[in-house]
């Protein structure tokens, strides 16, 4: 039997995240030696990567930078809640996210693409593949500019990192009020700014459900117009950040709190992990 301890093995699935089996069957081969069991996980998970490519990875987490009016969000996905808050992972996170600050990167392709320390962002993320055993990826990158950008991150579980990330640009007003904005769209996920940014053929097939179901309904013909209208600012009401009830004040949307403080939100961006 080879020699090493519960703590070896604790050891080496904290500093590599690899699963307790393949720690287990690395420091086997090793005879103890913690630093061969490294390379062992290491060689054997480059092999595995191509074979990992097809597996889901809908764990991990968001991370946001700002800075002068420009943020950074990211989301890096992994296969199992225990990878996405081992502090390795945590750390490939933080240095993802910083280069996609340093390249300006407002898309996943452009970000796997460009060098980091004389490799791809693709390559350093198949050696983390490798070393930890699980599929891992950069999922989404977003870049918001304005006269002002704050980012706010939520946990869903007060075990894992944040797993909702926000960014709000705007004009005017103070911080508190973009900040209280940010935590709304983490709770109420808007999926565009205004209804100008609906597509008009999806608000046209919103129309033309609303009223085939009234009809289906029964509603009679001569109330149709009025209530596929309502129907319609219901969908634009779930839909756009401006026209939502604001989630401190009900009785106002979005647009109107925000004008009240003398703001205009002119952008955000919201990922949630795996969704």
């Amino acid at each position: 039997m080879a020699n090493y301890t519960a703590a070896d093995i604790k050891t080496l699935r904290e500093s590599t995240g690899a699963g307790m089996m393949d720690v287990k069957r690395a420091l086997d081969e090793a005879d103890g030696d913690l630093g061969r069991a490294t390379e062992i996980l290491r060689v054997k998970g480059l092999k595995g990567v191509t074979k990992r490519e097809g597996r889901s990875a809908s764990n991990g987490l968001v991370r946001a930078h700002v800075d002068a009016g420009v943020g950074t969000l990211v989301e890096i996905n992994c296969e199992t809640d225990f990878v996405a808050k081992n502090p390795r992972f945590g750390e490939l996170a933080d240095t993802v996210l910083a280069q996609a600050v340093a390249v300006g990167a407002t898309d996943a392709e452009a970000l796997l693409a460009s060098e980091l320390d004389g490799r791809s962002v693709k390559e350093v993320l198949d050696e983390a593949n490798a070393s930890i055993g699980e599929k891992i990826e950069v999922r989404r990158v977003a870049r918001v500019t304005g006269d002002q950008v704050v980012s706010y991150l939520h946990k869903t579980n007060p075990d894992l990192p944040p797993q909702i990330g926000v960014l709000v640009a705007t004009t005017g007003g103070d911080e508190q009020v973009a900040r209280d904005i940010a935590m709304h769209v983490a709770a109420f996920s808007p999926s565009v700014l205004t209804r100008e940014d609906i597509d008009a053929t999806t608000v046209e097939n919103e129309r033309r459900i609303a009223e085939e179901t009234a009809r289906e309904e029964g509603k009679p013909e001569q109330a149709l117009p009025k209530i596929v209208e309502g129907r319609v600012n219901g969908f634009f009401k779930e839909n756009v950040l401006l026209d939502q009830a604001f989630a401190k004040d009900p009785k106002k949307t979005v647009k109107q709190v925000s004008q009240e403080a003398g703001a205009q939100v002119t952008g955000f961006a919201r990922f949630k992990v795996g969704v």
